[in-house]
């Protein structure tokens, strides 16, 4: 699945492939938005994407492709 995340303040998105489904992103990107935390997603090829949940502007969950 193709994750967007909006910066504020910066005019490029941090894009990112993960095998995560969209609801146990969106309950991630909630809790560090709730907790003021930093969001820490990992993409397919195991590397970190860390950002900080006070400079997200928006995240953005493509639709789930079903694997080949």
């Amino acid at each position: 699945m193709e994750i967007k995340i909006g910066i504020q303040n910066i005019g490029r998105e941090i894009i990112l492939e993960s095998n995560k489904d969209a609801d146990e992103v969106a309950k991630l990107v909630a809790e560090a938005l709730a907790d003021g935390k930093q969001l820490r997603l990992e993409d397919e090829k195991g590397r970190q994407v860390i950002v900080p949940s006070a400079v997200i502007g928006y995240v953005e969950l493509g639709a789930q492709e079903p694997r080949r």
